[in-house]
């Protein structure tokens, strides 16, 4: 049912959360974490008020995050991705996720939601650069600000272009397909319903339950990238 989904549509969208991550063996936000940080928790460490008053803590926590970010690279699903944007079949992708996998695999027309831990900003002038250099402590920019990891912490508004944008991929999709995400925080779990208000049909891959299901024209419970696979080999475009 899929193939035909796909074959049917002109404008997919897709929604990729952490089920898309870790089944490139990166490990989710908890599991990525080694024993020193068994007494944190982490949600505190990711946050504004951490990056203001637990300075140093913050900066090990986020090179820690980084360098194993460097560990992992996209799997065979983020290419066929990349591929069918390029064939005109994807027109977005929509993501929770924060490791730049999808750009990484040759994807372009990417809202990151959450930011990007590829890069990071002076939390003074905005000036942007590579994350590399965070794990070389080079921590302050010319301005004299400090250089931040590129996601949103917690405190912080998620970013207004990436929203919008996903506004208005939602109303345009004919095809909504979520890949790996709990739909469970707002306001990417807002977009798949945006777009079955607007006609889209919605497919929803992941290996547990959503509260989502009931909603959806298709639901399967199975590995992305096995789901990804055989839509290729189906060659459903």
């Amino acid at each position: 049912m899929l193939t035909e989904l796909f074959k049917r549509s002109s404008h997919t969208v897709v929604l990729t959360g952490a089920g898309m991550s870790t089944e490139s063996g990166l490990p989710d936000f908890r599991s990525a974490l080694d024993g020193m940080w068994n007494e944190v928790d982490p949600l505190q460490l990711a946050s504004r008020d951490a990056m203001q008053y637990e300075r140093n803590m913050f900066v090990r926590f986020y090179k820690q995050r980084i360098k194993k970010l460097r560990e992992f690279s996209p799997h065979q699903g983020y290419y066929h991705l990349a591929e069918w944007e390029r064939n005109g079949k994807v027109g977005s992708i929509l993501t929770q996720n924060v490791d730049g996998f999808h750009q990484l695999a040759g994807s372009q027309n990417v809202a990151e939601m959450h930011g990007s831990l590829r890069m990071m900003y002076c939390d003074d002038c905005g000036e942007k650069a590579s994350s590399d250099a965070y794990l070389n402590d080079d921590l302050i920019c010319e301005c004299g600000g400090f250089n931040r990891p590129g996601v949103v912490l917690f405190g912080e508004p998620l970013p207004l272009n990436a929203i919008h944008r996903a506004k208005i991929e939602a109303k345009k999709a004919d095809l909504f397909i979520v890949l790996g995400s709990s739909l469970q925080v707002a306001p990417a779990n807002v977009f798949p319903i945006e777009a079955k208000r607007n006609g889209a049909k919605l497919v929803i891959v992941n290996e547990e339950e959503t509260g989502y299901d009931k909603v959806a024209d298709l639901v399967i419970r199975e590995k992305i990238g096995k789901v990804l696979n055989d839509l290729a080999e189906a060659k459903a475009f």
